[in-house]
């Protein structure tokens, strides 16, 4: 009893050595690292300020885990698989770029970016279909759903179990007991309910949960698969921010007003989007498929007033942050204006820079926000970055009909992103994101209209507005921005 006494008492007196080994030993890896030092600076302020909590924090969400690198790898794996293919579109996504010169100028140049990083080929015979809210995609994916002949697949972040759920995993079931090849990707974060029903369930199709969470990888849950992607029969593509929920439908059923786009698109763009779910199953633990006859497919060649489509996609394994690079790379290219709407506002110093260059240079930047979010860390975190822009010149709105959603730019009304990617760190930097970058006067009139309907919905903040709030309000900002680089 005496030895045992002995112990606890040297391990209370020098219980603190131990503890700062271990806050030496994290400190040093973060630094290690060479993280963004925003980055680094807020995981140390976390971990010295929140002892426990910061390092729980760190070791769950903030480590640079072997599946990072299992992601690099991977995507340089199917970067080669695809390289002849690439080869064989070179020539002709030049001369895209040339017809995409003539039509929209020096905005082409973000088609070349997506050449020369070798992100996304793309093509100019498609058909696109812009889609404001649930109530007018949900419609048209279901019948596109139900007119399936060859091959079904879907990868999506959020898919609840309500009427709309239920109802497409009903056609999902009856087209493949038709014959009809299945393939579906869930977020485990994002859908946990359905894939629970689908593994008690056995459904006839094919499922594969998108990194699993368990209490073993629970650090897993920093990455998610943020993508909304169908692709039926390798002909018809849908991308946007619209995931599989009623909340998305405004039929008078739900609390909140929920605005969202996402688009279609019937054409040769299509091959890419197949190609990115590829990717995508790939990276599960399901068996790999041939993109074969069926899943790729030749389009005619289509007049000259075809949309121009091509994608952006990004995850933790690109060798750079590709959907921020494109939005900057076509903000540097407006001469008119620029808008752009995000329901979170987290930017990182390269667009907050290119915004303010742009506003300066004379181009107008409309920025529209939720005037009321989700998540009251990331809007608060969000509105600190408000006051710069405010002072260069960007004009900035909060919608207040409802929760804005959307995730779109429209630039010079010749060019617009509709995709997935927030304009924050974790849709740049951690989660698989995907967007269409689209040329199509028509689509892009369409955009600019809803922007436009939207204002009216807003209010427009001035400086002196914004100077108004509480000290109490904007010391709330101040201190969630401190967290900005960990949300």
């Amino acid at each position: 009893m005496e030895v045992l006494h002995y112990i606890l008492q040297i391990a209370l007196q020098y219980y603190w050595i131990p503890l700062l080994v271990l806050y030496i030993g994290v400190i040093g890896t973060i630094l290690i690292e060479n993280r963004n030092p925003a980055k680094t600076i807020a995981w140390i302020m976390v971990i010295v300020f929140l002892p426990v909590i910061g390092l729980l924090s760190y070791y769950f969400f903030g480590q640079k885990f072997k599946k990072v690198k299992r992601m690099k790898r991977m995507y340089r794996e199917q970067s080669k698989k695809l390289l002849d293919a690439w080869r064989k579109e070179s020539e002709i996504m030049e001369e895209h770029i040339d017809t995409l010169n003539e039509r929209i100028g020096s905005l082409a140049m973000v088609y070349r970016y997506l050449k020369n990083q070798k992100i996304s080929t793309f093509s100019l015979n498609n058909d696109v279909t812009l889609f404001i809210n649930g109530e007018e995609k949900f419609p048209v994916l279901i019948q596109q759903l139900k007119d399936a002949k060859h091959s079904i697949h879907m990868e999506y972040y959020i898919w609840e179990m309500d009427e709309v759920g239920r109802e497409i995993l009903q056609i999902l079931e009856e087209k493949a007991k038709a014959g009809v090849t299945v393939r579906l990707i869930l977020d485990s974060f994002g859908a946990p309910d359905v894939i629970k029903y689908l593994h008690r369930h056995k459904p006839d199709f094919l499922f594969e949960p998108f990194l699993p969470v368990t209490f073993s990888s629970l650090a897993n849950s920093n990455y998610r698969n943020h993508r909304k992607i169908a692709v039926i029969d390798g002909k018809v593509g849908f991308v946007g921010g619209i995931n599989i929920s009623d909340r998305y439908i405004n039929n008078g059923k739900n609390d909140i007003y929920w605005r969202d786009t996402a688009m279609m698109i019937i054409g040769a763009a299509v091959n890419t989007l197949q190609i990115q779910f590829w990717n995508s199953w790939n990276q599960t633990d399901a068996e790999s498929f041939e993109l074969g006859k069926g899943y790729l497919n030749r389009f005619p060649i289509a007049d000259e007033d075809a949309s121009g489509v091509g994608f952006t996609a990004s995850d933790p394994g690109s060798p750079a942050p590709f959907n921020m690079e494109a939005i900057i790379a076509g903000i540097n290219e407006a001469k008119e204006y620029v808008q752009l709407c995000t329901p979170y506002f987290i930017p990182s110093d390269q667009l907050t820079t290119a915004l303010m260059l742009a506003v300066s240079s004379g181009v107008r930047v409309d920025l529209m926000l939720p005037a009321k979010s989700d998540s009251f860390f990331v809007q608060h975190a969000s509105f600190s970055f408000i006051k710069p822009l405010l002072e260069r010149g960007v004009n900035v709105y909060l919608y207040t009909k409802g929760f804005l959603h959307a995730k779109t730019i429209c630039i010079d009304g010749k060019l617009a992103y509709i995709g997935t990617t927030n304009l924050d760190i974790r849709s740049f930097y951690i989660n698989f994101e995907i967007s269409g970058i689209v040329s199509d006067k028509a689509l892009c009139e369409r955009l600019n209209n809803q922007f436009l309907a939207d204002i009216e919905a807003s209010d427009l903040i001035t400086i002196r507005k914004w100077m108004q709030r509480s000290r109490w309000k904007r010391g709330v900002d101040s201190i969630c921005r401190l967290l900005a680089p960990l949300l």
